[in-house]
């Protein structure tokens, strides 16, 4: 990925990544953020900007983005430039911000590792983490890298520069220079990632498999910040995810359904980044790591977002891991240690059919400094054994490198044995730094890099392929198993190459259709039914075909293979046979019916459900009953408790609070409060029919399961009345 150059404009630049740049008799003043603009900056004739001003909002919770990341400028100016970072905020944004970077600069002010230990602390290698962090940190405060300006009366001033603040834009006025600048006050981000080469047909999983989703550091300009995929089982494992890594995904051609976990190693923004946006994305996952570190991050994001701990808490399954014991994930067996590091830092190795890996974490990985830290007090007699004791016996070895005393030194991995050398796929590295002529592996990017590992075939593995599609179709995600072998012995596997017509408009029903690989575009739609998706792709783990078996009726829509496509069939009597005894019958109906009042093209244009998945939108519709609303209906009244929320189809609903007008909501809009409705408090505002309404009606229960399962449009519905 080639370094952005940047042309310095008046009155202020535009960043690559997002923000903007002022130049000022002050030096630099940026203005937001986003993620890896200090990749940007760090070339610039005056380097990276020591002076940073927050926007109002300051974190985008539907990206899942902080437009205000200044882990790593600050790091910068302190360990390179030995200068402080000035961040300009409110008095609230340096509350937030002060626990933001205690957890990922200092780690947690409070830590207690016994209960993360089988054996608590009698077990062997448990660390005394209090001193490791004190000695990593060493007499350093947060007041020695950073100090806040705080606006006053809506300005502040540093030096001969004021910078003024409204809720529109910023001014800069320069008193030596002469010069006055307005800066946006909503600050976008555009995130720069290496997308390598698109896949020419939909990525298939294997059995064992590791794809670099970035192989370098957070100052490396040229490459993509360190974080993988473990394939295992035909299912995804993402480890310490680098920022919009999902939507990388999309755009390799990999189905990001395929993943449903996370491997937290730690709270360094490069490593955490992408996390948050995976909670909010289609689905829900599940978390592996340790209290100590999952509770770190849950601080972290609590302060940038505002999200309520528990709230934050329930967008996820987490597993708290403890050291010395095993866990199953995707059927490999997996253990975990806290490696060496500044924070609470894991590592963790698996044993997978006759294939074993091991992952370092950011860890300092040095024996002779082992020993003097072990001679200083810092490491107990067990820890300093543990860490001698680095599992290099594993096939698949991938190990950070960097600079010490927080990384591993390459030079040290080059004098390890030939043979281990050659096992070392060596992460968190630029390619400049890598000796020349190396036995290591540099890890390379991208789904075309992916490192196939040879692997005993499963048993069965037709079967397990086919309940892995069972599992991940939404519909039959209850069915009980004796209902999988029944569903094993109907299917049949057929193949549609690309361009080939898979429905024809017009044709009876014969089969109902599920993409185990590849996508399919709907066209030609006339007739508005359960099929008339025109122009719509779907792509795994989707369906179609149920409408015209139901219903009886021909086929709505054309349906064509957009890539090479291999899916599921079903003939129409074994179809109707499997949903018999079973509500999805009734489902199929009542979806085939509110889909004739055109509830797909509203959820497809409204600012709420626009950028819901096709499954996401399916799920909703099954939930939603149209009901008509005389002018004057208040359907939520403020300071009472309300039951149901609503989706306007057509009509008006006006929103007050305390008498006062806010907004007037059109068709496509959320009526509700999302958090009230979910902890039956009583409402904020109170929403009025204007006119006669057709609203689509969804019950508290309906709603509170569907976020459950989809915690990204929970986030979505959080929305705030405003008449701004």
């Amino acid at each position: 990925m080639p370094v952005p150059q940047i042309e310095l404009r008046d009155p202020y630049t535009t960043l690559p990544r997002g923000g903007y740049l002022v130049q000022t008799s002050a030096g630099y003043v940026q203005f937001g953020s986003p993620p890896e603009t200090i990749k940007d900056t760090m070339f610039l004739p005056r380097s990276t900007p020591q002076i940073f001003v927050l926007p109002n909002t300051f974190f985008h919770v539907n990206k899942g983005i902080s437009v205000a990341e200044l882990e790593f400028p600050i790091y910068y100016n302190h360990f390179l430039r030995k200068k402080k970072t000035y961040i300009v905020c409110s008095h609230e944004q340096r509350n937030q911000l002060l626990v933001v970077l205690q957890e990922s600069v200092f780690g947690p002010a409070e830590v207690d590792l016994r209960s993360e230990y089988v054996n608590g602390e009698h077990s062997f290698g448990f660390p005394d983490i209090r001193k490791e962090i004190a000695h990593f940190r060493g007499d350093r405060k947060l007041e020695d890298l950073v100090r806040f300006v705080i606006f006053k009366e809506g300005k502040v001033d540093i030096n001969s520069v004021t910078i003024f603040q409204d809720q529109n834009e910023f001014r800069v006025v320069d008193r030596s220079w002469q010069k006055e600048t307005a800066v946006p006050a909503d600050i976008g981000f555009n995130i720069i990632f290496d997308t390598g080469e698109r896949l020419p047909e939909p990525y298939q999983p294997p059995l064992l498999a590791i794809t670099c989703l970035g192989p370098s550091h957070g100052f490396d300009p040229e490459e993509n910040t360190s974080g993988f995929i473990l394939w295992i089982n035909h299912k995804g494992i993402m480890v310490d995810p680098p920022v919009n890594s999902t939507e990388w995904l999309r755009k390799s051609n990999v189905n990001p359904k395929y993943i449903h976990s996370i491997i937290l190693t730690h709270c360094h923004a490069d490593h955490d980044a992408g996390t948050f946006q995976k909670i909010l994305e289609e689905g829900r996952i599940t978390i592996y790591s340790t209290e100590t570190v999952m509770d770190s991050f849950i601080r972290k994001y609590h302060a940038l977002t505002r999200i309520p701990v528990r709230e934050l808490y329930s967008l996820f399954d987490f597993v708290p891991v403890m050291i010395g014991r095993s866990y199953v994930i995707n059927d490999a067996e997996f253990s975990f240690t806290y490696a060496l590091h500044s924070i609470p830092s894991l590592s963790f190795q698996f044993v997978y059919k006759d294939q074993s890996f091991v992952y370092s974490s950011d860890h300092l990985n040095d024996p002779e400094k082992f020993l003097e830290l072990y001679r200083k007090g810092v490491l107990t007699k067990t820890r300093l054994r543990d860490l001698m004791e680095f599992p290099w016996q594993h096939k698949i070895i991938y190990h950070e490198a960097g600079i010490p005393p927080l990384h591993t030194r390459i030079d040290f991995l080059s004098s390890l044995p030939e043979d281990i050398q050659k096992r070392i796929t060596v992460y968190h590295i630029a390619r400049k730094d890598m000796p020349p002529g190396s036995l290591l592996t540099l890890a390379r990017f991208g789904m075309e890099n992916t490192l196939n590992v040879s692997i005993q075939p499963l048993r069965y593995e037709k079967a397990n392929k086919l309940l892995d599609v069972l599992a991940s179709i939404d519909i039959f995600a209850d069915f009980p198993i004796a209902r999988a072998r029944e569903f094993i012995n109907i299917v049949k596997e057929e193949f549609f190459p690309r361009g080939s017509l898979i429905v024809a408009k017009d044709t009876p029903g014969d089969k109902f259709f599920i993409i185990m690989s590849g996508n399919v575009v709907v066209e030609g739609m006339e007739n508005e039914n359960v099929e008339n998706r025109s122009g719509k792709r779907y792509g795994t783990y989707e369906y179609f075909g149920e409408a015209s078996l139901i219903l009886d009726q021909p086929r709505g829509a054309n349906v064509r293979a957009e890539t090479d496509v291999a899916a599921l069939t079903i003939d129409k009597i074994y179809f109707l046979n499997f949903i018999k005894g079973s509500d999805l019958h009734a489902r199929f109906k009542r979806l085939s019916e509110i889909r004739s009042t055109g509830s797909w093209e509203l959820l497809e244009q409204s600012r709420f459900f626009r950028t819901l998945t096709s499954a996401q939108k399916t799920q909703l519709e099954l939930i939603m009953t149209r009901k008509t609303f005389e002018p004057g209906t208040v359907l939520i009244r403020e300071d009472e408790r309300f039951e149901n929320s609503y989706i306007i189809q057509s009509g008006e609903v006006r929103v007050e609070k305390s008498g006062r007008f806010l907004e007037t909501l059109g068709p496509g809009d959320f009526v509700g409060e999302i958090f009230k409705l979910q902890k039956q408090t009583n409402a904020t505002y109170t929403f009025t029919v204007v006119s006669e309404a057709r609203l689509y009606e969804i019950v508290r229960q309906d709603m509170i399961h569907y976020i459950a399962r989809n915690p990204g449009v929970y986030m979505r519905l959080n929305y705030v009345y405003s008449a701004d």
